[in-house]
């Protein structure tokens, strides 16, 4: 079970165990994490914008055009600023550690 580390907008760093296949949003929704999506996940409002570490920013599929044009929405936009919604967690991501942005 691959393990996501999260660093809230206070700055505290927690770690969840989550299920192959669930996206950041997911875990969001499962621990009632502060990150809002107000699209439900449709890659239409970037309300649920993270940062990824610089360590695993390389490991993710890129960005598509759509999620490209989504985070131009964004404040505080950084290299590594990615949806959610669109990370899925693998096996392979295991111990990905994001920051929550909103």
């Amino acid at each position: 079970m691959p393990k996501l580390i999260v660093v809230d907008q206070d700055g505290n760093e927690t770690s969840y165990d989550v299920k192959s296949g669930q996206t950041i949003l997911d875990v969001a929704y499962d621990e009632d994490l502060n990150l809002p999506c107000e699209c439900g996940g449709s890659m239409a409002c970037a309300t649920c914008h993270v940062i990824v570490d610089e360590a695993w920013a390389a490991k993710l599929a890129p960005k598509s055009e759509d999620e490209e044009d989504t985070l131009d929405l964004c404040f505080e936009l950084d290299k590594n600023s990615r949806l959610g919604c669109q990370i899925e967690i693998t096996d392979e991501l295991d111990g990905l550690k994001v920051k929550l942005v909103g």
